[in-house]
């Protein structure tokens, strides 16, 4: 009868576990529909600021804040969402995130003017700064087992990087058959479908014994970080004045306040410690710069490829899936590659892959360059998949799983900050060579095509100039960093994922 009861219990706790295993992967899909909209919507509008552009008629700094602006805002909350999901419930906190995202969707789709897509677009970033390291969180206790939660957040991290690889190529599709604002409208039923399940399948977790969010830290962190951006944005966009050079220094002071704050605090925002270890501070870097590399370049190569090579925008959008095929792949294998190669040899082969896939871009031109592109974004995605992969699981890894919504946001902030700075700047670089190089020109490409035909071909090589002078200068940054990576990580490695099974 004992050996009964005991194949009774056996049997029961195995179907239990079954369904508990069954119940988190579930849980993991809904968690991947905020994920993929946040990271989509970074994006989504590369191919699409053409037809915004003749429909809403913004200025070039408009243009931009249009693109950045989500960026700034998602990168600027972060941290400041992450440590109060961990403390005040973080399924609270995506639910309300994705009802608030939902809205801004819907606000940003009938934006009548640039001002109020502006505005709907940074709504959109303040909530899909609730949604990321929230939804992180929630992934790590949904598996407990550190092998399933190796391979859950590759999972996730592909799902990130596919959102932002496939934005430009969801973009062109909508934009084929439907009005500009359809790329946003498609956010609705995703979020739907996750405030339907979400309730379902995933718990409320709340972390104990972690104190009071404190106020002052967040509003150091948010209005540092945000002034700190937008007076490096204005210097590049329009040189050096007392207004942006005001900016910059305030933002600085604040967030060397809050950095000092940190230090004194029982429960901080940010565990500065962790940036001691060196393969945890270069994840971090390559969380941010090759981001800013990314979004730059499809920034810029959407208009060479619709705007100088007139290709039809669906046409735009194919050239862009075989690199966003790549590197989704990427951040699915780059676990297995790691354990095989190391974590040194993976960061410098991402650094090193990035600058030879920009490089690639120079040899594009007036007349041509489409196979160039794919090219680029081919060999470039490698070093893309492998930042994604790398940097999310080095952010869960390195601390307790009660500081796993904190240190998420720490790594997904690098990676938002660095697609808005990446448009910002090397946008404005971009913007800055196109006014040098043909001083007699409007202040945009776009302009110059519709209000002087005559000088199509002037601005064309103007705006390809300032193409091939923003991807050069990210080349030589990712080369330089491979090099630091080759000299600066040590030989004998640390554990920076855990191990995962096949």
């Amino acid at each position: 009868m004992a050996r009964g009861w005991l194949r009774f219990r056996s049997r029961y706790s195995v179907k239990g576990m079954t369904r508990q295993h069954t119940r988190a992967w579930f849980g993991l899909l809904v968690i991947l529909c905020p994920v993929f909209l946040v990271s989509m919507d970074g994006s989504i509008l590369f191919l699409a600021m053409p037809r915004i552009g003749q429909a809403l008629t913004p200025t070039a700094d408009q243009a931009l804040w249009i693109l950045d602006v989500y960026g700034f805002a998602v990168g600027s909350l972060l941290i400041a969402f992450g440590a109060i999901g961990d403390r005040y419930g973080r399924l609270k906190l995506l639910m309300i995130g994705a009802a608030v995202f939902g809205i801004g969707s819907a606000g940003a789709a009938f934006a009548p003017n640039p001002e109020t897509l502006v505005a709907f677009r940074a709504l959109m970033g303040l909530a899909g700064a609730t949604l990321l390291p929230s939804a992180l969180a929630v992934l790590s206790e949904l598996f407990p087992d550190p092998r399933r939660r190796a391979r859950a957040i590759g999972i996730f991290a592909a799902a990130f990087a596919a959102g932002f690889a496939i934005g430009p190529v969801v973009g062109g599709i909508l934009l084929e058959r439907f009005p500009w604002g359809s790329v946003f409208l498609v956010n609705l039923p995703v979020i739907a479908v996750f405030l339907a399940l979400a309730p379902v399948l995933l718990r409320e977790v709340r972390t104990a014994g972690t104190g009071r969010v404190d106020v002052l830290s967040v509003v150091l962190s948010a209005t540092g970080l945000l002034l700190a951006i937008y007076g490096i944005k204005h210097a590049a966009a329009d040189g050096l004045s007392v207004f942006s050079v005001a900016s910059a220094v305030a933002g600085a002071v604040l967030l060397t306040w809050f950095v000092r704050r940190q230090r004194g605090l029982e429960h901080p925002l940010i565990e500065f410690s962790l940036f001691r270890d060196r393969v945890f501070t270069i994840a971090i870097v390559t969380g941010l710069v090759p981001l800013a590399a990314w979004s730059a370049a499809a920034y810029l190569s959407g208009i060479h490829l619709q705007s100088v090579l007139g290709l039809p925008v669906l046409h735009a959008a194919l050239l862009a899936l075989p690199g966003a095929a790549v590197l989704t792949i990427m951040c699915v294998v780059t676990p297995a590659l790691v354990d095989r190669v190391g974590k040194r040899t993976a960061l410098v082969a991402c650094h090193f892959s990035i600058a030879a896939g920009l490089a690639l871009l120079l040899m594009t031109g007036v007349t041509g360059g489409a196979g160039w592109y794919v090219a680029s974004t081919v060999v470039a995605g490698i070093g893309y998949g492998i930042s994604f992969s790398v940097v999310a699981d080095t952010a869960v890894a390195a601390v307790p799983a009660e500081r796993a919504g904190a240190a998420g946001a720490i790594a997904e902030t690098s990676n938002e900050i660095g697609n808005a700075l990446g448009i910002a700047l090397m946008g404005s670089l971009a913007a800055l060579v196109f006014r040098l190089t043909g001083p007699d020109l409007a202040p945009t490409l776009g302009e110059t095509l519709e209000i002087a035909p005559a000088a199509a071909l002037d601005a064309k090589e103007a705006f390809v100039a300032g193409l091939h002078t923003a991807v050069a200068v990210l080349s030589l940054l990712h080369a330089g960093l491979g090099v630091l990576a080759l000299r600066w990580l040590p030989h004998p490695e640390k554990a920076l994922v855990p191990q995962a099974s096949a």
